[in-house]
């Protein structure tokens, strides 16, 4: 939500626009309900179940934190700082769950497995 929201605050155009590509995918990654609901090919569903795994959201939250950092460092956007911040948080805190060998929870809200199914 903090990537929408300061990605139309922030005046930067690519910044912006590569905050909402990022809000998007995280869409994709958290929401398992959004790759049955949402019109997808399989390749794309595919590419969406390896992030079941902490290890791969780790990175993919790594790499999406370089980006924001390097928004606010060279971009210039420096409303973007507190989504590089809460994107860094989530990195570590799924990068402590994969060396713990804890997996993702999900609800069944949401469309995933439901938390019963983890303890």
């Amino acid at each position: 939500m903090a990537l929408i929201i300061f990605g139309i605050i922030n005046l930067k155009l690519l910044w912006s626009l590569i905050g909402w590509i990022i809000a998007f995918l995280l869409v994709f990654i958290e929401i398992p309900m959004c790759l049955k609901c949402c019109p997808t090919s399989p390749k794309f569903d595919e590419f969406f179940t390896k992030f079941h795994n902490s290890y791969f959201r780790a990175a993919a939250y790594l790499v999406f934190a370089i980006l924001m950092w390097v928004a606010v460092g060279v971009g210039k956007a420096s409303v973007q700082a507190v989504s590089a911040l809460l994107l860094t948080f989530a990195c570590l805190a799924y990068g402590i769950a994969a060396s713990r060998g804890q997996t993702p929870a999900s609800s069944a809200i949401t469309g995933g497995t439901g938390v019963s199914n983890i303890v």
